[in-house]
Order: C-alpha cells, then structure tokens, then sequence
C-alpha cells in the first residue's frame, strides 16, 4: 500500500492502535472466556437521558485481530482519511513479559498491511476501574527488573525498528513511552537503547514522552514539563489534554461535579465543546511538541459511573478542534509536523475514529478535508 501524497504534502498524522480485539488465556481468567474489548463495549448501558451508548461498529463490525484482512481494511480506511500510520500499544510488564502481542507481531512477520507503523509502550500496571475491574486491585504488574531486561527489552523490539514500513524521525525510529514519570532512571534506559541501536547499525532512536498533564511531572506549566522531558533525553513530546478542561474548572464547577456524583449517582460529565479550547494550545507550535487530536472521550464501558464522559460529539465539533490542532503546526517544517490522534480504536473509552452506526465515517472525513486544507 502506497501513501498518497496527502500526507507527504501537509501532516504526519499517527493514531494511536489498541490490539485489545482478540481472546488471551489471561482476559479468559479476569473476565471470563472469550473476553475482548468488544465485552465491556456491548454490555455498555446510557447512565444518564442523552447519554449515547451502546457504540455500535458499522463498516468494520465487532472485529477480531485474528483474522488478516481485518487490519488490512483499517489500513486501507486510514489512508483514505490522510493518516500517516498506526502506533500500536506495546505492553513490555518485565522479564519478557508480554500481553496483546499478536496482532502487531502478525504485521511484522507477514508485511501486511503494507501501512507505516511504530510502537508506543504502554508501561503502566493494569489495575482499578481504568483497566475494567470494579476494585482498586491490580491484574498485573509493570515492573522494571533492571539492565538485562532493558537489552532484551531493544532487541525484542530491533526487528520492528528494521522493517522499512516502521515510522522515523530524521531517519530514528520512533518510539513512544506511555508513563515516563513511572521509570526512577528513564535517562539510564535512553542512553542504552540509543547506545544499542547504534551498535545495531540505527541512528539512535527518537523517543517521544507521552505528557497527560503537567501535574504529573511534579510541576505547574506545561513548559516547565517539557524542559524536564527534554533534559531526560526525549527527543519530542506528546500533548495530550484530556484532563486540561477539567483541571481548569471553577470551583463552583468542581463543587456541582461532587454533588451530581454523591446525591446523583452520576459520573463525571461534560460537553466536548468546552474541553475544545483546552486541546490545543500556541505552545504547540514549538517543533519538540506534538499536539494531539481528542476523538470523544466516554470510559463508561469500562469503568461505569467512576468514568469521566464527554458529551455531544459531533463531526462538527470535531472539526473545529482538528483545524485548531493543524493551524497551530502549520508553519512548522514537514518532519516536525507531527500530530498524534488519540485514537484509532479505543471503543471501551469513547475515543475512537472508526465508524460507528450513528456517524459512520464523518469523522475520517473531517480528517480527511482539514489535512486537505492545512
């Protein structure tokens, strides 16, 4: 599969990729035999008048990443929308553990689709009502074992950084870390890979650090962050503002929030229009940040009333926020003009791109006509 010109001309735009559409023995143990995504996403139920829910699949059904030509037509469905590539989750628990590994695995060994790719490692635990569970208990836990396991760690992932679909940044291989505030020594484990791809004939590897808020690095600006990211050894980082409205509420607001939550059993909910002005920012337009574009946001599948709930999503809206993002990129030289879009396939969150019975594939249209427009 060849890309059209859409994207060499104006954006590269990578969407985040949840292979969580296949059985495993350890879903088969938490949840019950034959657990995927597809579960929590069917079982969902409205909480509230106006909530939209079940989401229901359209073009490409409840899907199974064990068949082939399932990612082919995901493939085929990006490209058409102007998306660079997918950056499929990559789950590395310690000593060789993996989960969810075989639908990215079935890419590699058989060079389809023919779509560009990278990995983005998703080093956290899995645990509370985040990951489905109604308790606070952990599944499974993200350890960090030390030096061995960081070697074996680079050349599990080497033949994915070789294959010439993998996605690159002035030639390095991207690779992106979910939770780098969770690694004590995350310089000590940059400085090794890049050692080791060197040693293995790479350039070095371009590591782009995840960024949900500033508050999680322990500090009060997004620029402060960023320099501390920066002076770890990230090459690039990931803006995601999800919670930035949110953290950003009157008091009044927050206070409303508690008392729907306590009195009215209701979980944490508000328009998507009024997260819009909080997704994009001028600090954007610095080339080492990425922006990121938000398709909806509704964890109630996963996690009930304890989720937090975007409402009236509409391609519209949608829209305003995609030219926002790309307005903000678009004096920035091509290689820099990097977008992720959060996310491709996230269905137990709301936050997915592909068509659903209400909108189809209005969504991939937006795309599609603002990458036309930047």
């Amino acid at each position: 599969m060849v890309q059209e010109n859409i994207n060499k001309r104006r954006v590269r735009m990578l969407a985040f990729y949840l292979p969580q559409f296949h059985p495993i023995p350890e879903n088969d143990e938490w949840w019950g035999k034959g657990f995927t995504e597809w579960t929590n996403v069917g079982n969902a139920k409205p909480l509230f008048k106006g909530h939209y829910q079940p989401r229901v699949p359209a073009d490409l059904g409840y899907y199974d990443l064990r068949v082939p030509e399932v990612q082919e037509a995901q493939a085929r469905m990006a490209q058409e929308a102007g998306i660079e590539g997918f950056c499929y989750w990559h789950y590395w628990f310690g000593n060789g553990k993996q989960l969810l590994e075989m639908p990215f695995n079935k890419v590699l060994e058989s060079g389809k689709p023919d779509f560009p790719f990278c990995l983005a490692w998703a080093n956290e635990s899995w645990k509370g009502f985040q990951h489905g569970l109604k308790n606070r208990n952990t599944l499974i836990e993200q350890e960090y074992p030390g030096e061995d396991d960081i070697e074996a760690h680079f050349y599990y992932v080497l033949k994915a950084f070789n294959d010439s679909r993998y996605i690159r940044y002035k030639d390095k291989p991207i690779f992106v870390i979910y939770k780098p505030n969770l690694m004590k020594n995350i310089e000590g484990f940059i400085e090794k890979w890049n050692s080791l791809a060197k040693q293995n004939g790479l350039e070095g590897i371009c590591f782009v650090a995840h960024h949900p808020s500033p508050i999680d690095f322990g500090c009060k600006t997004e620029s402060e962050s960023f320099e501390l990211l920066k002076g770890k050894g990230f090459d690039k980082v990931i803006y995601v503002r999800l919670t930035a409205f949110l953290e950003n509420r009157s008091l009044i607001n927050k206070l409303i929030s508690k008392l729907n939550k306590w009195f009215r059993k209701l979980p944490l909910v508000y328009p998507y229009k009024k997260h819009i002005p909080y997704f994009s920012n001028e600090f954007d337009k610095n080339a080492d940040v990425v922006p990121s574009i938000i398709s909806g946001w509704d964890h109630s599948p996963r996690s009930g009333k304890e989720g937090s709930i975007m409402t009236n999503f509409t391609p519209d809206l949608f829209e305003k926020h995609v030219k926002n993002v790309l307005d903000n990129i678009s004096n920035k030289p091509f290689e820099d003009r990097i977008v992720f879009l959060k996310s491709w396939n996230e269905w137990g969150e709301g936050n997915y791109i592909e068509p659903d019975l209400r909108f189809g594939k209005s969504f991939l249209e937006v795309l599609k006509r603002q990458i036309l427009e930047l």
